[in-house]
């Protein structure tokens, strides 16, 4: 059995691999070719949709992990596709090295986050699909297709986000630049502050993120900031802070908290009141990928959407009005995050910038009124779903907000035209 990490997503595979390279990928893809079967290979599990869930062989990439090039000069690094982004920041930050910007979660495989459109906050670049620069993968047909700038660039634009569709990722080779110190600055701000001083955040700070937390006028606010300093400069949280506001506070007390919400729903209100007044100001720093990725062991079920960037405070307010009409009580922060656009057919900031409005519930309480709530609102808004996040759309409805959806079928169609790659999900958002 396989199981996605919030535990929305179960399937039972046929059969079950362990490749060790690119040759064993190529001999299994060939295998279910010929079986007229399917095959997926599925990372930590943490995304929230079916994006990766194999109906019949699942192959396991945990013996496809690890740095193996670097070039200094081109300043790029080239991994295997199944390590683990905590790995690979680990290993860049040994060799003086970093990626620019990242989501806040770092236990993915580098196949998964890529093809799901993982991104964080601000920026240059926020996804880590527009920092790909070069990639190898076995194409549904048994091929192995290295793509880059001057090889089948045409495939490297739509396949640094393939969703799984296009073929097995087995080498990412990502552009990366000398190891910085982020500066983070945390603080509680009322709702009307939060939105009214917004745009200038994002104006002023590298990276912002906005934390409402719903039945309250509170907001929590963390800008990051690169600094122009030595690492040996840089001012981490203490220990005993961190133990406190990191893993007391925000996993083991928030989780507490969460679950007896999910049992007593009326207590929401007085609980989010009491949870957001524990985030108090802080400021510390720190190597970049200690500032930017978290630990979270609360398990719980995330929609989120991509609105044009101009849209964004406007689908919030509509969203809260929502919730509160509503009478549902919403125990966890909505989480509001900008980004720059880009250049990737099916980034969520594919040609525009965006703001991202991220929706949450406990795990163990039903998810389907709430994100059914807000969803309309999004779509309203002329919102695009993230991939790996619960949404209901089809192919039908969103190859009209990607201008390039239809370049993307067409390297789909010559790169895996049996489908050996295809699941239920797939099938839903890209079409049979």
């Amino acid at each position: 059995m396989w199981q996605n990490w919030s535990g929305t997503e179960t399937t039972h595979p046929v059969r079950v691999a362990e490749p060790r390279d690119v040759d064993d990928v190529v001999g299994l893809v060939q295998r279910a070719r010929e079986e007229r079967s399917t095959l997926k290979m599925v990372g930590t599990g943490h995304s929230f949709t079916g994006i990766a869930a194999p109906e019949h062989t699942m192959l396991n990439p945990t013996s496809m992990s690890g740095v193996v090039a670097v070039d200094r000069e081109a300043m790029t690094v080239t991994a295997l596709a199944g390590t683990p982004l905590h790995v690979l920041n680990a290993t860049l930050e040994g060799l003086g090295l970093s990626l620019h910007n990242m989501g806040d979660i770092a236990e993915q495989t580098l196949a998964g986050a890529v093809s799901t459109g993982t991104h964080g906050t601000g920026g240059v670049a926020a996804g880590l699909a527009a920092q790909v620069v070069g990639l190898e993968m076995v194409t549904g047909t048994g091929e192995v297709l290295r793509a880059d700038a001057e090889h089948h660039p045409d495939v490297l634009a739509v396949a640094r986000l393939g969703l799984g569709a296009l073929g097995v990722l087995t080498t990412l080779t990502f552009a990366v630049e000398p190891l910085f110190v982020l500066e983070a600055h945390e603080r509680p701000l009322g709702w009307d502050e939060a939105l009214g001083s917004f745009d200038d955040l994002v104006a002023a700070h590298h990276h912002v993120d906005l934390y409402w937390f719903p039945h309250t006028d509170r907001v929590q606010a963390k800008c990051n900031d690169r600094l122009d300093v030595p690492l040996e400069e840089a001012r981490p949280l203490p220990r005993w802070r961190h133990r406190l506001d990191d893993d007391l506070l925000q996993n083991t007390a928030f989780g507490a908290l969460t679950a007896l919400s999910a049992r007593v729903p009326r207590l929401v209100p007085p609980i989010n009141r009491a949870s957001s007044t524990m985030l108090s100001e802080r400021t510390y720093s720190d190597v970049a990928h200690r500032v930017f990725t978290a630990r979270r062991s609360v398990v719980f079920r995330e929609m989120e959407y991509a609105v044009p960037r101009e849209a964004g405070l406007a689908a919030l307010r509509e969203a809260r009005a929502a919730i509160e009409a509503s009478g549902l009580r919403i125990s966890f922060p909505v989480e509001v995050r900008t980004a720059p656009a880009d250049d990737v057919p099916l980034s969520t900031a594919s040609g525009r910038d965006s703001t991202y409005l991220a929706f949450h519930t406990h795990r163990s309480v039903p998810h389907e009124e709430y994100f059914a709530l807000l969803e309309p609102i999004m779509r309203a808004h002329d919102g695009r779903p993230h991939w790996g996040k619960l949404h209901s759309r089809t192919a039908d409805d969103l190859a009209p907000a990607y201008p390039r959806f239809e370049e993307f079928l067409a390297v789909r169609e010559r790169l895996d035209p049996d489908r050996v790659l295809t699941n239920a999900y797939l099938r839903r958002v890209l079409g049979d």
